[in-house]
């Protein structure tokens, strides 16, 4: 066994994460954030890499939890912290992960919040189609719907990965995976018109690749995304993210009559557990309307 007076056992713990586990870059990020959280409180109580146990991780969550922690948030803690003792058995600091010994909290499935179609039309309404910028906020929140991009997705889009004679749009997904997505007319229409009369102005003679850019002719981050759209969601009245967008992709395929395993393909989702999400939902909505029109459910006059 190695010592843990190694000057810091989670100096390659990154680089631990990126190549040993071939974890995406934003995972990478929050797994390194909520270690450098333990390691702080590990550093504050004195506590040794090599004999942290049971007693010490559960500490360490109630100081999370005092701190506003709610159960899905301390599952995630605790998935950290699980791969972060994995760490330190693979680089020989300790022989045992004691996260074996605690019990990770059962969740109920979350009901992803889902705008009506309505909803998703008044949205795409109050987008200004007088400038370059409208017109891109316009394609991109139609795009996210229509085909059930994540933001990632949209922000990596390329030039080359756009198929319009065929439908088609590629999108790189988690784990680096591809996959391709057939476009409806309204996505289409919109994805034409935003290249030849919107893209060109905010290009500004620059050799950007991505489809969306800002007004500096470089590629739209994430930021840009979720600031726009919360900006329109308040104009239209509505409360939501970006990711309702897709969350409602998915919904009104499977209220449409589509199939668990195509929606589970058209989202890139590995296992159809995750999509199955989606058919609490449709199951939510079938309840209310049974509740409200079926005769033994109304309340008799008196």
């Amino acid at each position: 066994m190695q010592n843990s007076g190694v000057l810091n056992p989670l100096a390659s713990y990154e680089t631990y994460l990126r190549f040993q586990r071939g974890l995406s870059p934003r995972t990478v990020e929050e797994y390194v954030r909520e270690a450098s959280f333990f390691d702080s409180l590990r550093l504050q109580k004195g506590w040794e890499w090599e004999t942290i146990g049971e007693a010490e991780v559960v500490e360490y969550l109630q100081n999370r939890r005092s701190g506003g922690a709610g159960p899905r948030t301390s599952a995630r803690i605790l998935s950290v912290l699980r791969n972060c003792f994995e760490y330190m058995v693979f680089r020989q600091i300790r022989s045992d992960n004691p996260m074996n010994l605690v019990e990770s909290p059962k969740l109920s499935p979350k009901t992803p919040e889902v705008f009506s179609l309505s909803e998703v039309e008044a949205l795409l309404a109050v987008i200004s189609l007088d400038t370059p910028e409208g017109l891109r906020d316009r394609t991109l929140f139609e795009l996210i719907y229509s085909a059930g991009l994540r933001v990632s997705e949209a922000v990596s889009l390329q030039i080359d990965r756009l198929y319009l004679a065929e439908g088609l749009v590629c999108v790189t997904g988690k784990g680096d995976k591809e996959r391709f997505i057939p476009l409806g007319g309204q996505a289409l229409g919109w994805l034409r018109r935003y290249l030849e009369e919107g893209r060109p102005k905010l290009l500004k003679d620059r050799k950007i690749t991505a489809v969306f850019l800002n007004f500096r002719g470089e590629a739209l981050g994430r930021k840009g995304i979720w600031k726009n759209f919360k900006q329109y969601a308040v104009l239209a009245g509505l409360e939501g993210k970006v990711h309702t967008l897709r969350h409602s992709f998915a919904t009104h395929l499977l209220a449409g009559g589509a199939d668990l395993r195509s929606v589970q393909e058209l989202l890139g989702h590995v296992s159809i557990n995750t999509t199955q999400i989606y058919t609490h939902v449709d199951q939510g909505e079938l309840e209310r309307q049974h509740g409200f029109y079926h005769p033994r459910e109304r309340i008799p006059q008196a």
